[in-house]
């Protein structure tokens, strides 16, 4: 990234650990306090925050205040959160380790984590609801995160690709799979910022081209890294998907580098419609380009 950038991203960064650190499930008195701690454990874990940081930028390139837009922010980390406790259960992935730490439910038992995920979603809903923004802009917002993180969304994905594990899909299945499952939750990310920005209608649809685009590239890369990365650059295990339906095993991995660029290309160009793009340009390469 270019320094600017590069600044940006930090200032991002910034914001968004601070917010989640000070604002969310601190301070506490109620009795439940391992339900707090736990979900704080994962929430706190660190990772890219690529979701919040789209949901502050998109709002940023609409004119809008992106400082507004911090708890919708807040609220696609708390659901993208959520789903990854759930993910590494042992009914799921059943994952050890995620960032480079024990899982959730290795530090505070199944129970407890299985609630933790719980309590993320529903507070998501909460921090979309007492955002300072008009009411109109936080319902859209709310049924854009709804739609985007439940049956139609990611749940429905991640039902679609447990169904999938005994058989081997077709191109059409693996896309259903992926749009539901990543995708969508990116979509959310930049759909509520140009919602938190009052973007306009061709704004709004120049985001899902953008977020379906780069969600399928981001996907298609995370699944060559199951093949080619490092664990120890990853912060989790490495060669779990070998017997899922990825799309390197539908393609191999010289047809999916072309994807990668191919979907990269055609999110950049989407942002044509957006003032100040260059940073979501630049992020957009290097999530694409990663080695972890």
């Amino acid at each position: 990234m270019t320094q600017s950038n590069e600044q940006r991203m930090q200032k991002y960064l910034h914001a968004v650990e601070a917010y989640l650190d000070e604002d969310c499930f601190q301070n506490h008195t109620e009795p439940q306090k391992k339900l707090f701690e736990s979900m704080r454990y994962s929430l706190l874990a660190g990772g890219k925050r690529l979701r919040p940081i789209m949901v502050l930028d998109f709002c940023k390139m609409c004119g809008g205040d992106a400082e507004s837009a911090m708890p919708l922010a807040a609220a696609i980390e708390m659901i993208h959160t959520y789903s990854l406790i759930h993910d590494d259960l042992p009914s799921m992935d059943n994952d050890d380790f995620r960032r480079g730490n024990p899982t959730n439910h290795r530090v505070y038992g199944e129970a407890i984590a299985i609630l933790a995920g719980d309590a993320l979603l529903t507070a998501a809903f909460e921090y979309v609801a007492k955002a300072d923004l008009n009411s109109d802009a936080r319902i859209r917002a709310i049924q854009v995160l709804a739609e985007c993180s439940g049956c139609t969304g990611m749940v429905g994905g991640q039902v679609l690709d447990i169904m999938s594990e005994e058989r081997a899909c077709t191109e059409q299945e693996i896309l259903d799979i992926q749009i539901r499952k990543t995708g969508a939750l990116i979509r959310a990310a930049c759909l509520m910022g140009v919602i938190a920005g009052g973007g306009s209608a061709q704004q709004m649809d120049a985001a899902v081209t953008f977020a379906d685009n780069l969600g399928l590239a981001f996907q298609i890369r995370d699944d060559m890294l199951d093949v080619i990365g490092s664990a120890e650059k990853l912060g989790k295990s490495v060669g779990t998907d070998a017997s899922k339906n990825t799309f390197v095993r539908l393609y191999g991995l010289e047809r999916c580098e072309e994807l990668v660029q191919m979907h990269t290309k055609i999110a950049i160009d989407a942002l044509s419609c957006f003032e100040n793009n260059d940073f979501m340009i630049e992020l957009s390469k290097s999530l694409t380009d990663r080695e972890s």
